[in-house]
């Protein structure tokens, strides 16, 4: 209430004050407010609102007092800022007269990149890099340096005598690029433990400096979206894709360890995965064509000739959802293995995601903790296995509700929707495998459990802060059944023909998952929303940048 009376006072004022003061940058509308209103004493017919009544003339001597004293503060104020932007501009004009050049008495610079610090204490280097955090202080310059060969990847660079005074260096702002050469020392009171004394520098590419105005931690998240080009800059938000990229990679390293061939399937595809009604449709030369929701099929074909394999391709649901996990295009890691039962498929998800998060924890340990302190690998015995009819057992018994309004219980056979679902496993506090759905709410495409033909050997794995990170099953491998699954969901099988031809040639029990690394990315870095860990992301009204 009292950002929006400060708001409304200032929009009262007359225009030619509001524009005495809109050419100063404020981060926020109620910043720039509350720093141009002016006091005005009240008269002796106003009411007082800490008292509900009229002003009395002691109250309106105190406030005339207060009003003066903070009028004559202000006028000082003003007369010290106008003396110094004298002094900064005779200081900038001054500058213009010196001119910088490496001493060639000087030995020759060695290349270094932040990372490589350590190996080069005390001897000359040259670094390149971006203006991360700049500080003056007299005559002297700090910045600390980022050029993204580590993480954080930050040096102090220290300017002083003309290399501080100089007119790139008095008019230097963040995110400027700049090549600086100097002698390296260790100096524990600095970031990073290390400081270069520069002895020379250049400015390679100026900033605009008015980045602390669009990239901040007032700024609404459409702003953050729409200069999400800035936004990665920021440290967090570097080091969630720098570990983005050491996660996809211990993904990768344990495929390989355990023998499975990566393949590419295609992403522009004629056929549907997991429903039509969240397929992104699109003119392919004349042709109907989509964006690919899942490459499980084309993995299915791969596995007669290749055995185990594994992709990790961009995948499209065009939902209409707009919640903290959900994205219209998102990286979507997958696999296929022959003559498994669906015990194999339970052991070989348990063991992709201990195996990887031990991996994650070896090597980048230091980094995971800085975001998510609390973090630890996953291990087998932490896995709960849960059984869908256990689980709505347990949602009745714990008053996890289907409608909390009308504190409606689920029922055996119907679909456990991600609020709920995220209540369950956040209540048990372990990951869940959640096994054998009923067919009706899974896809065509699922085999049947030998003791009930109405479940499915489906699997999806659950985790606590995030919900499902992976679906899989077994895959229906007789070919009479296939297609009475593709008759009983309204689908033509005829662009089916080369899937549906596997049953025909060969064909044996298998089965596979799909797991969205993003989802798994939150889980391990605790962030609360999905689009934190994508370059940049898309989900609904939202394509750029």
């Amino acid at each position: 209430k009292k950002r929006c009376m400060s708001i409304v006072k200032l929009l009262r004022q007359p225009l030619p004050y509001l524009l005495r003061h809109t050419h100063f940058p404020y981060r926020t509308f109620h910043r720039f407010a509350m720093s141009s209103l002016k006091m005005v004493l009240p008269s002796e017919t106003d009411i007082d609102p800490d008292t509900q009544k009229l002003y009395t003339k002691s109250r309106l001597k105190r406030l005339r007092k207060q009003i003066d004293g903070a009028e004559r503060k202000a006028r000082r104020a003003e007369g010290l800022a106008i003396a110094k932007e004298k002094a900064d501009a005779k200081r900038l004009e001054d500058s213009k007269k010196i001119t910088l050049s490496e001493d060639p008495s000087l030995e020759k610079a060695k290349l270094c990149r932040v990372r490589d610090v350590e190996n080069l204490v005390d001897v000359r280097v040259k670094i390149f890099g971006w203006v991360h955090v700049l500080r003056s202080q007299g005559n002297m310059i700090f910045i600390l340096l980022r050029d993204g060969s580590t993480a954080p990847g930050i040096l102090q660079c220290v300017l002083m005598g003309d290399l501080a005074n100089c007119y790139n260096a008095l008019t230097l702002h963040r995110e400027a690029s700049v090549c600086v050469y100097g002698v390296l020392h260790r100096d524990e009171r600095a970031k990073g433990g290390f400081e270069l004394r520069a002895d020379f520098w250049e400015l390679i590419g100026a900033s605009s400096g008015d980045i602390s105005n669009i990239v901040n931690e007032d700024a609404l998240v459409p702003v953050l979206m729409d200069h999400r080009h800035l936004v990665i800059r920021e440290e967090k938000t570097s080091l969630i894709l720098r570990l983005r990229s050491t996660i996809t990679q211990c993904f990768r390293q344990h495929m390989f360890d355990r023998h499975f061939v990566e393949v590419v399937p295609p992403t522009l595809v004629q056929t549907q995965v997991e429903g039509g009604s969240t397929l992104f449709k699109l003119d392919y030369y004349g042709e109907p064509a989509y964006l690919t929701q899942s490459s499980q099929l084309y993995l299915e074909t791969c596995i007669y000739s290749l055995g185990n394999v594994f992709c990790i391709s961009p995948s499209y649901r065009a939902e209409n959802a707009r919640t903290r996990r959900h994205l219209s295009e998102y990286t979507h890691f997958e696999a296929e293995m022959p003559f498994i039962s669906y015990e194999d498929l339970l052991d070989y998800i348990t063991d992709l995601v201990c195996d990887v998060s031990q991996r994650v924890y070896d090597q980048v340990s230091d980094l995971v903790q800085i975001l998510n302190p609390d973090f630890k690998p996953i291990k087998p015995e932490d896995l709960v296995r849960m059984d869908h009819s256990e689980a709505i057992q347990y949602c009745r018994d714990n008053d996890i509700y289907k409608d909390e309004k009308t504190k409606e219980h689920f029922d055996l056979g119907d679909d456990i929707p991600e609020g709920p679902e995220r209540q369950m496993t956040d209540k048990i506090g372990k990951p869940i495998l959640l096994c054998r759905f009923p067919a009706d709410i899974k896809s065509f495409y699922m085999s049947r459990t030998a003791e009930d033909e109405k479940l499915t050997e489906s699997v999806d794995l659950l985790l606590p802060g995030v919900g499902e990170i992976v679906g899989g099953s077994m895959r229906e491998y007789d070919y009479d059944k296939l297609m009475a699954g593709f008759k009983k969901h309204g689908i033509d099988p005829k662009n089916y023909y080369w899937y549906t031809d596997l049953r025909k040639y060969g064909t044996m029990p298998h089965g596979g998952y799909g797991l969205g690394i993003e989802r798994f990315l939150c889980w391990m870095l605790a962030q609360d929303h999905i689009r934190k860990v994508c370059l940049y992301p898309r989900y609904m009204n939202r394509c750029t940048p």
